[in-house]
């Protein structure tokens, strides 16, 4: 279409007249099977569960979502961490977890939070004869856990002198 400049709708729709049909008889393959190839549908497939949105949403603690910009409480009872949310064709809206669907309703506005009240501890002191303000001295039964130097005194002086 660029070459012949082509750079309006009209022109446009005028060449695919003339072009579709020499674009098929090019590449264009006879079918192998005339008629209808359709196979009935099998029993226990749900179109609308398969042709549909499906959105993962965490469910919170108080047992809403949130999803597409509204809140939704779930009125059943669920250990559900995640549930799917299910937007089907007609318009509808599912929501499940394992198979199950659950019971859901929008809510319009969501409750306040309720005000969390910190409380200031008073500091610990202990008192004075606590065991955290003792002196502790070494008792001398465990002096035997002392470092106790491995040369003697005089070999210590001369490795001192003759280092330095």
């Amino acid at each position: 279409m660029r070459l012949r400049k082509i750079a309006s709708i009209e022109a446009a729709n005028k060449f695919l007249e003339y072009y579709l049909p020499v674009f098929a008889k090019r590449f264009g393959i006879p079918p192998a099977k005339e008629g209808d190839l359709h196979r009935p549908l099998p029993k226990g497939v749900d179109l609308d569960r398969i042709l549909c949105v499906k959105t993962e949403r965490t469910l919170n603690n108080d047992f809403t979502i949130a999803h597409d910009k509204k809140l939704y409480q779930i009125l059943d009872n669920t250990v559900a961490k995640k549930l799917m949310v299910e937007e089907r064709i007609d318009g509808s809206m599912i929501m499940r977890y394992k198979d199950a669907t659950l019971r859901f309703k929008e809510i319009t506005n969501r409750p306040p939070k309720k005000a969390y009240e910190f409380k200031i501890r008073k500091v610990y002191i202990p008192p004075a004869d606590h065991p955290w303000k003792r002196n502790f001295k070494i008792n001398p039964q465990y002096s035997q856990y002392q470092q106790r130097e491995k040369v003697a005194p005089k070999e210590k002086g001369l490795l001192l002198t003759a280092q330095t």
